[in-house]
């Protein structure tokens, strides 16, 4: 690194974000508390992933940069209780780093990346004992998982964390098969069972289409909004060819809508 740390872009940052809380910085960035900030955290996480859908290396540049700020600003309210910086994270984050892949930077040796996922947890429990952080409150390995994440990104969470011990499928068939099965209690729940029955069964519905994508290695809540912006896009494309002929939908008879629906669909295929 050429120049003064101040000349650094992160010690520039820190900088910045000290000037923002200091007594002549931003009385909005002043008022900011960890409680405050918990709603911004949540949106700018999920601006990075729309980021990432889009596939806008530009855009994906500045969502990171906002994310990181958020890390910057907490870290600054930290260092101002006594409690820790910004700096004493990234020393957390890379001694943290470099003892869970001891493959990489030791001598041990793994067959997959399965195998490097299980001695993951492993070290992560020896962690907690050895910094008495191994609390009578954790008592399963579901037990890290934030409870206040999506449902797609928790059922997937879970099913990851499941599967590093070995809780899984053998084959990508087997979960093709389970979610036949959740298909067809489904359909007997819709014609003799209960309301509490079919959302039951729309749930492990659901929850095994979430363990088919992450087996695939596809982001459920990616997936899930492809759908929706094609849905989108196709309805209303829908919408302006019955608009042109002075029609709304309403007035259209679902066989019309039909064919038209498949039309779109072709004309985008072409």
């Amino acid at each position: 690194m050429s120049g003064s740390d101040a000349d650094h872009p992160f010690e520039k940052l820190l900088e910045l974000m000290e000037t923002l809380r200091g007594p002549e910085g931003c009385p909005w960035d002043r008022e900011q508390t960890r409680e405050s900030l918990k709603p911004m955290l949540v949106e700018e996480a999920f601006e990075v992933l729309e980021a990432l859908d889009r596939d806008d290396p530009h855009q994906l540049c500045e969502e990171l940069g906002d994310l990181l700020f958020q890390v910057v600003f907490h870290s600054q309210i930290a260092r101002e209780k006594g409690e820790f910086d910004a700096l004493q994270v990234c020393e957390r984050l890379h001694e943290k780093m470099v003892g869970r892949h001891p493959h990489v930077f030791g001598s041990e040796s793994f067959r997959d990346s399965q195998e490097v996922l299980r001695n993951w947890e492993k070290l992560k429990e020896l962690e907690k004992k050895a910094s008495g952080r191994e609390a009578s409150s954790k008592k399963s390995l579901l037990d890290g998982i934030p409870p206040k994440l999506p449902a797609l990104y928790r059922a997937n969470q879970m099913t990851s964390k499941a599967a590093r011990v070995g809780f899984d499928w053998p084959t990508v068939e087997g979960i093709i098969k389970k979610l036949l099965e959740e298909v067809d209690e489904l359909n007997r729940a819709l014609f003799e069972g209960s309301d509490h029955q079919v959302k039951e069964e729309l749930g492990d519905l659901l929850f095994t289409v979430v363990n088919l994508c992450r087996r695939l290695e596809v982001d459920p809540e990616t997936a899930l909004n492809r759908a929706n912006r094609k849905f989108s896009r196709r309805f209303r494309k829908m919408e302006v060819h019955f608009g042109r002929r002075g029609r709304q939908l309403r007035d259209v008879d679902v066989d019309e809508m039909e064919s038209c629906w498949k039309d779109v669909k072709i004309s985008e295929a072409s």
